[in-house]
């Protein structure tokens, strides 16, 4: 499956290929959720009140999220840069 409009920045929405556009907009909403619960673990981490387990499991779970992340982008066919979509005036997402 190809992108929903590579290297655009824009989700398609062609009736026709509506499934490519779809997964592009799921993907990019999970990448984005990712995302903020990185920040807010390492924000967590640096804050220091987390044990050296609670940051070891913390960042395991991370990694493992990342791994998942790149196995679903690989099966919608899909990369990073289709997941920072134009939200025109506002810019890029991500």
């Amino acid at each position: 499956m190809q992108p929903a409009n590579k290297n655009s920045g824009r989700i398609n929405l062609d009736p026709d290929n509506a499934e490519e556009g779809l997964a592009q907009l799921v993907m990019t909403v999970i990448e984005l959720l990712r995302q903020i619960v990185e920040r807010h673990a390492m924000r967590r981490v640096e804050g220091g009140n987390l044990t050296d387990q609670q940051i070891e499991d913390l960042g395991i779970a991370l990694m493992n999220l990342e791994e998942k992340m790149e196995e679903l982008k690989q099966v919608f066919g899909l990369d990073a840069e289709d997941l920072n979509i134009d939200l025109g005036p506002l810019g890029r997402l991500m």
